[in-house]
């Protein structure tokens, strides 16, 4: 199989310089197909073309494409997929490096022609400590996903993420990517893997093929207050309940239940949850027009696949 790595950026330049060559080594080891990678960069304003540019002229399988502005991570891993030529695309952030071997693993699983997704044993470096991540599992409650970290000694996933995974890309175009409206971070890997499980779909863990993620170097929390990171992910939650639940209790249960989640964020003065309620709802006609494409591809029911994992 052919693979295609994506690496999206925005300032990162310090960790192309540091991580990118650990890409590159790995993939030239690869004997099975032939490999590209492609850094698609969300108008940086470091020098990361530059440090790009510097592996470009050794390495002619290494693309940069550079968009005029800043348009968030859904929209620049799918310009990137959308110029990738391989049948497997590899997401890795730029704050990812693999461990050596890590991808015959994850490629076999790709042999099931059911598979859309797999995820990588993530070693997340938390202060002075490795915690083992990578595969999610979650529950319906009171009218929300809440999601969570599970076992790392299962293959069932509830989601890929977006940072350190593989996708098959015949897949990932008939699903039609990444949502856009999740713009400019999080529950996009959530959702896309959570659609895809609708569709019939498999989405998988491979503890075998392992990365490490250095989480605290990454240009969200650069970029962003605490503030805002927590309201774009109140925001983006709503927005995955309004365009994934589709079993009639679910729809049900979140409106009974939203007068509970305000009262609750009230009564901890929790601004920043009646904010993203506000931005969800303005939201609301992306999420219509992009379900209204997507909705004839599912045959699974939500209950269907939380029982799975």
């Amino acid at each position: 199989m052919n693979i295609s790595v994506v690496i999206p950026n925005y300032n990162g330049e310090e960790l192309l310089k540091k991580n990118l060559p650990k890409v590159l080594d790995e993939l030239e080891s690869y004997k099975n197909g032939k490999f590209e990678i492609i850094v698609v960069d969300d108008a940086s304003t470091d020098s990361s073309e530059s440090v790009i540019s510097n592996f470009q002229s050794p390495i002619s399988k290494l693309k940069f494409i550079k968009n005029k502005s800043n348009l968030g991570f859904s929209s620049t891993v799918n310009k990137g997929v959308s110029h990738a030529s391989g049948d497997i695309v590899i997401l890795l952030n730029t704050d990812v490096y693999p461990e050596k071997g890590f991808l015959d693993p994850l490629i076999n699983n790709f042999r099931d022609e059911a598979v859309f997704a797999v995820g990588c044993m993530d070693k997340s470096i938390e202060g002075d400590s490795i915690v083992l991540r990578g595969r999610g599992i979650g529950s319906w409650k009171r009218g929300f996903l809440v999601h969570r970290k599970g076992e790392v000694n299962k293959k069932s996933n509830l989601w890929a993420s977006g940072g350190s995974s593989a996708f098959r890309k015949t897949l990932w175009v008939k699903l039609g990517g990444l949502s856009e409206f999740y713009n400019p971070f999080y529950w996009e890997d959530i959702d896309i893997s959570y659609r895809a499980q609708k569709a019939g779909y498999k989405v998988l863990f491979e503890p075998n093929s392992v990365v490490y993620h250095e989480h605290h170097k990454g240009a969200i929390r650069k970029t962003y207050s605490p503030y805002n990171i927590k309201t774009i992910s109140y925001r983006n939650q709503f927005l995955f309940v309004w365009s994934n639940a589709t079993d009639f209790n679910l729809r049900i249960a979140h409106i009974v239940f939203l007068p509970y989640h305000f009262a609750k964020a009230l009564l901890r003065l929790d601004i920043s949850f009646f904010l993203a309620f506000i931005q969800a709802l303005f939201l609301l006609p992306k999420v219509i027009e992009f379900n209204s494409k997507s909705k004839k591809l599912l045959i699974i029911k939500d209950r269907e696949v939380i029982k799975r994992i």
